[in-house]
C-alpha cells in the first residue's frame, strides 16, 4: 500500500504544476516513476521504457483536466489546438514508437539532457521575443508533428516546446499556458499508442503492465492528479508565476542530475 500512496503523492503533486503551467508534468512523472519502479524490483532493463510509458498514459488525464480548467476561463485558443492536434498525434506516435528501440543508457542520456534544457528555460525566463504571426495550417501541422515527435521521445506533454513557440508568435502567456494544456492529450493519446503497441511485444514485463504501461501507477497518479491540477489551472489566473517557475526548475534541476548520476556511475 505505501507504493500506491506514493503513487497517489506523485500525482497530485504533479497535476498541481500541469494546471499550472500547462505542461503534462512527464519531466517529474518519468525520473521519480523510474526510481520507484527501481525500488520495487519492477521493469529489469525496461525500466525507463515502462516510465516513459506509463507517464505518457497519466497525461491523458491531467491534460483534460488542466484543458477544461484553462478553457472555462477562455485560455484556449481552439484555432491553434484544430491546426496543430493532428500533427501532434501523429509525431507522438512515431516518436514513442521509435523510443522503444533506443537502449536505456542513450534514452536515459537524451532524457536528462532534454530535462536540463526545460530547467534552464524555466529558471532564466527565457523566452523568444515575439515578433511574427502563427503560421497556416500546414505550417501549424509541421510544427505539431515536431514537438510531438519529440515530446513523446521524453515523455512529456508538449507544454516545454508548444508555450514558446506560441510566445514566438504573439500569443499572450496566460492563453500560451492554456492551449498547451489542450495541446496535451493529442501529445499523450499518440504516446500512450505507442508505448502500448511497443510494449506488448515484450514477454518480460511485470503483471499489470499494458505494453510500457503500469496500470496500477497510472491509476493513481492520476486519481492523484485529478484533484489537483484544476487548482493549478486556478492558481495560473491569480498568483505571479515567476518564483514557482524557477522553484520548479531547480526541482527538474535535481531530477535531471540524479538520473545523469545513475547512467554514468
Amino acid at each position: 500500500m505505501e507504493w500506491y500512496a506514493a503513487y497517489l503523492l506523485l500525482g497530485a503533486f504533479v497535476g498541481f504544476f500541469a494546471g499550472l503551467f500547462g505542461i503534462g508534468g512527464g519531466l517529474v512523472l518519468v525520473p521519480v516513476l523510474s526510481w520507484l519502479f527501481e525500488a520495487q524490483h519492477l521493469g529489469g532493463a525496461q525500466n525507463l521504457h515502462l516510465a516513459l510509458g506509463t507517464s505518457m498514459a497519466a497525461i491523458l488525464y491531467t491534460a483534460v483536466a488542466s484543458a477544461y480548467a484553462h478553457h472555462s476561463r477562455g485560455a484556449v485558443n481552439m484555432h491553434i489546438v484544430r491546426n496543430t492536434a493532428p500533427g501532434m498525434l501523429l509525431g507522438a506516435l512515431l516518436g514513442a514508437l521509435f523510443a522503444g528501440s533506443i537502449s536505456w543508457f542513450y534514452l536515459s542520456l537524451f532524457f536528462a539532457l532534454f530535462v536540463y534544457f526545460a530547467a534552464t528555460q524555466m529558471l532564466f525566463g527565457f523566452r523568444p521575443k515575439a515578433s511574427r504571426q502563427l503560421p497556416g495550417r500546414a505550417g501549424l501541422t509541421l510544427a505539431g508533428s515536431g514537438i510531438g515527435a519529440i515530446s513523446s521521445l521524453v515523455s512529456i506533454g508538449g507544454g516545454t516546446l508548444s508555450v514558446p513557440f506560441m510566445l514566438w508568435h504573439n500569443i499572450p502567456l496566460r492563453q500560451a499556458i492554456g492551449t498547451s494544456a489542450a495541446l496535451g492529450f493529442p501529445i499523450a493519446l499518440g504516446g500512450t499508442a505507442g508505448y502500448i503497441a511497443t510494449g506488448l511485444a515484450l514477454h518480460t514485463l511485470p503483471a499489470g503492465t499494458l505494453g510500457f504501461v503500469y496500470l496500477p501507477a497510472l491509476l493513481m497518479v492520476a486519481l492523484g492528479s485529478a484533484f489537483t491540477t484544476p487548482l493549478g489551472a486556478k492558481a495560473a489566473h491569480s498568483l505571479p508565476l515567476e518564483l514557482l517557475r524557477r522553484s520548479f526548475a531547480v526541482l527538474l534541476f535535481v531530477l535531471a542530475t540524479r538520473m545523469l548520476l545513475k547512467v554514468f556511475i
